[in-house]
C-alpha cells in the first residue's frame, strides 16, 4: 500500500478506509492494484487521463471567469465503489423518490389533492417560481413528467445515504460519467476486467429508449432531436455528447419550424417532422409566444405543439416545480401522501425562512448552518456558516429577512470522504454522488452515476463551476 502511506481517514466516514490502514473488503483489489505505484506511475497515468480529456474537449464552461470560460472537467483516476446491497438500497430510493415526484407534479397540474388536504402548504407550491399555473389540466404522455432525473445524495459520518436535493428540469453530468469509465478503462484495463463492475455505456440507449417511449400515438419510429441553447452553453460538450450517444441530431431552435402544430427540422433533404424534443433549454425560453417574449433560444409555437400532443419534450414543462428547494422539504410527505411508504432516502434536515420559527432559528444560527437559495444551483447563492465572515453573516441576515421565501437552511452535515491524488499522494476530500433516474415505460437506474469531488481542501462544495472534480464510480454486481 506504498501510494496510501500516511493516509488519515481522521474522523470522517471514509468511502475506502474503516480506519488507518483498515481497509473496506469491496476496496481491497483497487487499492491493492493502485497501492502497487509509485507516485509517479500514478502520477503519469493520472496526466494521461487529463491530456486526453482536453484533446476530446471533456470541457465545461465557467461564466464570468477572468481566467478563461473553457476548461477541462477535473477527474482523479482514483474510483469510487459501491457494492451491491448498498446500491439496491440506493435504487430501491431512487425508484420510490421518482414515482413520488412524478405523482406530485400530475397532481398539482391537475387535481391538486395534496394541496387541498393541505399535505403541502398550497402557498409553497404557487410561489415557486418554476410552478407554471397555465399548465394546470394539460395532459403529457403516460402521465410523466420528470423523464431524467439527478438526484444528488450525500453520505454522513455513520455512512448513511441522505438526499440533497433533486434536479428535475435539465439534470447535467451523465456525459462526463460516461467519459470516466472510458478514462478508468484505459488507465487500469486489467483491474476492471478482474472486478464484476456494472457496465454504464446502455445510457446512451437507454436514455433513447426513454425518449421514444414518449413519443404521439401511432408512431413507430420516432423522430427525436436534442435541443440546445447553442455553443456558448455551459454544457454544450454534454448535449453534443448525449446526442451521438443515442445517434440524432443536435439543434438550436433557428433549426426547426412550425407547420399546423407540430415541429419540423429543416434538413438538406427539406423538413422532417420532430416527434420528441430532449431539450436542454429552460422553461422561459422555450417559445417566446408563451414565455420569455425576449428568447432567440425556443421556438415560437412549440408550446402548442406541445398542447396539442403532436410533440412531446422531455422533461416537461413545470419540472422545475419539483427543483424548488422549498418543495423537497415535503418529498419525506409526498412520498408518504401518494405511496403510503415510509423515504427509503432520507432528506437532509430542512429549514424553511418562510416558517416564522424556522426563521428565527436559521437568523440564531447562521454561523452553524448552511443556507441556500431555492432556486440557485452550482454552489452559487449559499453561505457555508461555520466558514463564513461576519460580513457574509450580516447580509444572508438582510436577504432572509427581505425575502423568507427564498431561502431555506440545513445543518452541516461531515459528509463522506474518499482518497484523492494530490501531488505525490493521496489525501481525503468530501464527495457526493449523481445517480441519473429514467423514468419510460419504466423507471431504470444506470447502476453508477457521477461522483463529484470537492477538491480543495476542506471544501464541502463539490460543483466543477466552483472547484470541484469527479471520479468513475463503480457499481459490483455482487458484494466482494
Amino acid at each position: 500500500m506504498q501510494s496510501f502511506n500516511g493516509y488519515d481517514p481522521e474522523n470522517f466516514f471514509d468511502e475506502v478506509f474503516a480506519g488507518r490502514g483498515e481497509v473496506r473488503p469491496h476496496y481491497g483489489s483497487v487499492v491493492g492494484s493502485v497501492g502497487t505505484l509509485d507516485s509517479r506511475d500514478f502520477a503519469r497515468k493520472q496526466q494521461s487521463a487529463d491530456v486526453a480529456f482536453l484533446k476530446q474537449g471533456v470541457t465545461f464552461t465557467v461564466y464570468g471567469d477572468n481566467q478563461g470560460t473553457e476548461r477541462i472537467f477535473p477527474f482523479d483516476l482514483m474510483p469510487r465503489i459501491i457494492p451491491r446491497k448498498e446500491w439496491e438500497h440506493v435504487e430501491a430510493g431512487l425508484v420510490q423518490r421518482i414515482t413520488a415526484l412524478n405523482l406530485f407534479l400530475n397532481d398539482i397540474y391537475h387535481g391538486q389533492q395534496i394541496l387541498n388536504d393541505k399535505v403541502v402548504p398550497r402557498e409553497v407550491v404557487e410561489s415557486a417560481s418554476h410552478f407554471r399555473p397555465e399548465f394546470r389540466g394539460i395532459k403529457v404522455p403516460h402521465h410523466i413528467y420528470i423523464h431524467i432525473c439527478g438526484t444528488d445524495l450525500v453520505r454522513d459520518d455513520k455512512g448513511t445515504y441522505f438526499v440533497l436535493e433533486d434536479n428535475a428540469r435539465c439534470p447535467s453530468g451523465a456525459s462526463y460519467m460516461l467519459e470516466n469509465r472510458q478514462a478508468m478503462k484505459r488507465a487500469f484495463p486489467n483491474l476492471l476486467q478482474a472486478l464484476p463492475v456494472r457496465p454504464v455505456d446502455r445510457y446512451g440507449a437507454m436514455l433513447r429508449d426513454t425518449l421514444a417511449y414518449l413519443a404521439p400515438p401511432g408512431v413507430i419510429d420516432p423522430v427525436i432531436v436534442v435541443l440546445t441553447p447553442g455553443v456558448y452553453n455551459s454544457a454544450y460538450f454534454e448535449h453534443a455528447y448525449l446526442a451521438r450517444q443515442m445517434g440524432v441530431p443536435i439543434v438550436e431552435g433557428r433549426d426547426l419550424i412550425m407547420r399546423n402544430d407540430r415541429v419540423f427540422m429543416r434538413t438538406t433533404r427539406g423538413l422532417v417532422q420532430v416527434h420528441v424534443i430532449y431539450r436542454r433549454i429552460d422553461d422561459d425560453f422555450l417559445d417566446p409566444l408563451v414565455f420569455r417574449k425576449d428568447s432567440l433560444l425556443g421556438v415560437p409555437g412549440l408550446v402548442q405543439a406541445y398542447r396539442q400532443g403532436h410533440v412531446a419534450l422531455a422533461n416537461s414543462i413545470g419540472t422545475g416545480a419539483a427543483d424548488d428547494k422549498a418543495v423537497y422539504a415535503y418529498v419525506p410527505k409526498m412520498i408518504r401522501y401518494y405511496l403510503d411508504q415510509d423515504p427509503i432516502l432520507p432528506n437532509v434536515p430542512t429549514y424553511l425562512a418562510e416558517e416564522e420559527d424556522d426563521r428565527k432559528y436559521i437568523l440564531e444560527n447562521l454561523d452553524k448552518l448552511v443556507v441556500k437559495a431555492v432556486n440557485e444551483s452550482g454552489g452559487y447563492g449559499m453561505l457555508m456558516g461555520p466558514s463564513s465572515t461576519k460580513e457574509e453573516r450580516d447580509e444572508f441576515h438582510r436577504r432572509i429577512t427581505a425575502h423568507p421565501r427564498n431561502y431555506i437552511a440545513q445543518p452541516v452535515l461531515s459528509l463522506s470522504r474518499h482518497p484523492v491524488f494530490v501531488d505525490d499522494h493521496f489525501e481525503g476530500r468530501h464527495i457526493d454522488l449523481r445517480p441519473y433516474v429514467l423514468y419510460g415505460d419504466k423507471v431504470q437506474v444506470l447502476p453508477g452515476g457521477l461522483t463529484r469531488v470537492a477538491l480543495r481542501k476542506g471544501s464541502l462544495v463539490v460543483n466543477s463551476s466552483q472547484g470541484g472534480g469527479s471520479k468513475d464510480t463503480w457499481v459490483l454486481w455482487d458484494d466482494e
